[in-house]
């Protein structure tokens, strides 16, 4: 019993032993393992920081250009306002200023009268009475002189186309060329030139009056105002027969008087 004893124990022994040296074995292994593990990858401490470090910096530096993009927007702003505003100034102050020299000393109605003093006495008011009067019978002589020019201007204008009507019936080229100035301009509405001077009229009006037995030109109605007479006239014509009218025609022509000659003839049609 003893030696089977004995024999059991040392077996026991053995392997008690052996599996402490495995074990020793594996611990080391695996310790060395981790730690080479550990020396190959970097610190997560390091990975992270790194990264957001840069995003920092980039945003901070996007941040910096839109500000500084802003300030550049804002100053431009200000700039255009303040030269804008200015302008405006200018252009104010030289309205000013043309309107300040503007001589309006011989307008009607512009004058600024200075305040008159009342008269104090009958006799100071009678002698205001009277210069107003004064005043006002001037301005009146002023006013019907210039209507009384006019006047006579519309009378020696109308009586030039009386008689360059009564020449064209009679169809006298010689009395007819006469109530014309030597370099009359005749033109269609609105401003179309056809010819200048006395020889074309001649040439135009001359055969005109030899060819046709008669000629009779009647204004319809007429307006005279100065040296301008505006004639809406009626035209009948006989192109066989001296009493028989075979042609009827109606225009309106605008003539201009300059010292008793017709100057520009304008014809609507």
């Amino acid at each position: 019993m003893k030696p089977l004893f004995f024999a059991i124990s040392l077996l026991l022994s053995w392997q008690s032993i052996a599996s402490d040296e495995t074990t020793e074995q594996t611990q080391p292994q695996t310790s060395n393992e981790q730690k080479a593990e550990k020396k190959d990858v970097p610190s997560l401490e390091f990975i992270e920081e790194k990264p957001a470090t840069e995003q920092k910096s980039a945003s901070e530096t996007e941040k910096a250009t839109v500000e500084a993009a802003q300030v550049e927007e804002e100053a431009a702003k200000a700039t255009s306002e303040t030269t804008t505003s200015s302008d405006e100034q200018k252009a104010t102050a030289a309205a000013l200023k043309a309107v300040a020299e503007v001589d309006d000393s011989k307008v009607l109605g512009t004058q600024t009268p200075a305040p008159a003093e009342q008269p104090k006495t009958v006799a100071e008011k009678q002698q205001a009475v009277a210069e107003a009067e004064k005043a006002v019978n001037q301005a009146k002589e002023a006013l019907t002189a210039k209507q009384q020019e006019k006047a006579r201007q519309s009378r020696e204008s109308m009586a030039v186309i009386e008689q360059l009507i009564a020449a064209y019936n009679a169809r006298n080229i010689d009395a007819f060329i006469k109530m014309y100035d030597e370099n009359v301009e005749f033109y269609t509405f609105p401003n179309e030139l056809m010819f200048t001077g006395k020889e074309k009229l001649i040439a135009r009006y001359g055969i005109m009056f030899k060819k046709l037995k008669c000629i009779k030109s009647s204004p319809i109605k007429r307006i005279v105002l100065g040296n301008i007479v505006i004639d809406h006239e009626l035209s009948e014509t006989c192109t066989q027969d001296p009493k028989v009218v075979d042609k009827r025609s109606e225009f309106v022509t605008s003539y201009k008087i300059e010292n008793g000659k017709i100057t520009k003839v304008l014809f609507f049609r």
